[in-house]
């Protein structure tokens, strides 16, 4: 049996973290606990801080409820461990392999736009579509380039595509079903905010955007999202419609390639693609 031990502050942030991230995944007690192979009472006590859990069982708790590298090195953290999981900089010398790929990935998507963002929707690296796309968007909005649209939008911070999305300088004004666009995408961050702090503050931010506190009301987070929903854009007149695709690393030992996605967006209907071959210049 295990004893219940003092109350701690640690142990108590680590229950807080663990109450918290139980409830956002919508797992009760009794089947998390079954999950980790623990008993309900002893799950309880952890839960109040009645009870310091070992790192062993802190981490199998992570598992059952399949929380990021991040997440378990601030679980470690909150509970008095030294985080184990390494994080290094996408520029860091042993990140090559990676870096190497991501770039290849993004080439051979041309003409089409592709980008590799993090878990926070900073962009990490686009291929040259992207960068088209984004140049045409602030020459018609009157910017004199690409940079200056990305400065209006994102001031000094790192370049975010929820704000290029979302801003009204940014993307919106030339999405033609924006109510539908915006709610999805505000219900994929509002998700996402619940157990990422950096998502979170990415949507305070937003939300101080004219229109959006409304749309965001009524949102409802536990809802399912469509798989598919393209954006239906109209730049200088012309019409283009693009979905997109997800992609992650399957390296769940290091941070840093856990937190990067590559975005790739295809043309919807063929006046789309040919549109997006035009703008390279090719067939």
């Amino acid at each position: 049996m295990n004893a219940i031990q003092p109350t701690s502050a640690a142990s108590t942030r680590f229950g807080d973290s663990l109450r918290r991230a139980r409830a956002v995944r919508r797992r009760s007690q009794l089947d998390l606990a079954l999950s980790a192979g623990l008993s309900q009472r002893h799950l309880s006590f952890l839960e109040s801080g009645r009870s310091q859990p070992s790192r062993a069982m802190l981490l199998r708790l992570a598992e059952a409820l399949d929380l990021g590298l991040a997440d378990r090195n601030h679980w470690l953290i909150a509970a008095g461990f030294a985080p184990i999981y390494p994080q290094r900089a996408i520029e860091a010398p042993d990140m090559t392999p990676v870096r190497e790929a991501l770039a290849r990935m993004l080439r051979h998507h041309e003409p089409f736009p592709a980008m590799v963002i993090d878990r926070a929707w900073n962009l990490v690296m686009t291929n040259e579509a992207t960068e088209r796309m984004i140049a045409m968007v602030s020459m018609v909005g009157g910017h004199a380039s690409a940079d200056a649209l990305w400065q209006k939008v994102c001031g000094d911070g790192p370049r975010n595509m929820v704000q290029m999305s979302l801003h009204p300088e940014g993307l919106r004004p030339f999405v033609v079903n924006a109510d539908e666009v915006v709610a999805a995408l505000l219900s994929r961050l509002s998700q996402e905010a619940l157990d990422h702090p950096p998502s979170a503050r990415l949507r305070e931010v937003v939300m101080a955007y004219p229109g959006l506190a409304a749309t965001a009301r009524n949102i409802d987070v536990s809802a399912r999202l469509s798989p598919v929903l393209a954006t239906h854009f109209r730049i200088a007149g012309q019409d283009l419609r693009l979905f997109a695709m997800l992609s992650r690393f399957d390296m769940p030992r290091d941070l840093t390639a856990e937190d990067l996605r590559v975005e790739t967006l295809y043309p919807a209907d063929a006046d789309s693609e040919q549109l997006l071959r035009g703008m390279a210049g090719s067939p």
